[in-house]
């Protein structure tokens, strides 16, 4: 079930605040919670989405900082969200267009309801010690995030599911994980993605599915990239995150990556340069996906963009994509 409204612009001299969190708590009255979250998200002119399952909370909102430190205030007072904790960063200008709370069976869809990170996850590994357990060659170092996400940046040596969206994680576990385990015989595994709740649930199903030695990144790539000094030694290449920056590099300045609006994939300069690239019209990854009559229609959807982007407006059609 969900719910949704446009809010109006927020005045110019306001600063906007981009805030990004999530946590596996005993969730109940979950309407009641919606209606409550909709009503301060229309007062307080926020846009984004937040998600509320039995299991938890996952959502990304933005807006004038006052209103979007207050919902997450509200959301503090329900029972086992009193830690929540946000990513915070500044914007100029609206993130997203839509103020959404969606009821969901997950708060991540990984297709099993029955997996429960509120009776047993894996071990939380902060930033500090990650160096340390990933450079063990007694580890195996896996990336749980989307194969265009692991393409922009990553790891060095993590192993890529190569999966298209999450739910196909437990069918790479069965197909390719646990072959690979009993090949190798690592000690450890040390899962990661972008804030951490992919990660998080995974080590859930795998240690529901009779794994050991099961670690996760604590506060996911942007805590790691926030906190080390020398991020480069590991990382490499840049983060996508599911905001306006597309990518953030390993300082957490904007990237280089721009989306195409036809598909949805994170461009770098070089897939930008390619003969495929047609701005909001296709790249090289969807120009065999679409008809002729498609890139007509998303060539008008990027000229009506462009417009509204000359009149100081937004438009629908440059939204970002969605886990």
């Amino acid at each position: 079930m969900a719910a949704s409204f446009c809010s109006p612009e927020p005045s110019g001299a306001e600063r906007l605040q981009v805030a990004a969190f999530y946590r596996f708590a005993l969730m109940t009255e979950l309407p009641a919670l919606r209606r409550q979250l909709l009503a301060l998200g229309e007062q307080e002119l926020l846009r984004g989405t937040v998600l509320l399952a039995a299991e938890g909370v996952n959502g990304t909102i933005s807006g004038p900082e006052p209103g979007v430190q207050r919902l997450l205030q509200q959301l503090r007072l329900q029972p086992g969200l009193e830690s929540l904790e946000a990513k915070l960063h500044s914007a100029e200008a609206p993130v997203f267009h839509r103020f959404k709370v969606r009821l969901k069976q997950e708060i991540v869809s990984l297709g099993r309801p029955e997996v429960e990170p509120l009776r047993q996850v894996g071990t939380y590994v902060g930033a500090g010690d990650w160096e340390a357990l990933i450079s063990d060659p007694d580890t195996l170092v896996i990336d749980t995030r989307n194969d265009y996400e692991v393409a922009v940046g990553s790891f060095r040596g993590a192993i890529d599911p190569g999966t298209q969206h999450f739910g196909q994680f437990p069918a790479w576990v069965e197909q390719v994980l646990r072959p690979l385990v009993a090949a190798r015989q690592p000690r450890r595994l040390a899962l990661f993605c972008t804030g951490g709740i992919r990660c998080e649930k995974a080590t859930s199903y795998l240690l529901q599915q009779g794994f050991e030695g099961v670690h996760h990144l604590e506060g996911g790539i942007l805590r790691y990239l926030e906190e080390r000094r020398d991020p480069g030694r590991f990382w490499q290449g840049e983060c996508f995150v599911f905001d306006q920056r597309v990518t953030v590099d390993a300082d957490l300045r904007p990237g280089s990556h721009q989306l195409c609006h036809a598909c949805g994939r994170p461009l770098g300069p070089a897939e930008r340069e390619h003969p495929a690239y047609r701005e909001g019209v296709s790249c090289p990854h969807c120009i065999e996906r679409f008809s002729d009559q498609d890139r007509a229609r998303f060539a008008e959807r990027q000229r009506q963009m462009e417009l509204a982007q000359r009149r100081g407006q937004a438009h629908l059609g440059a939204a970002m994509p969605q886990r």
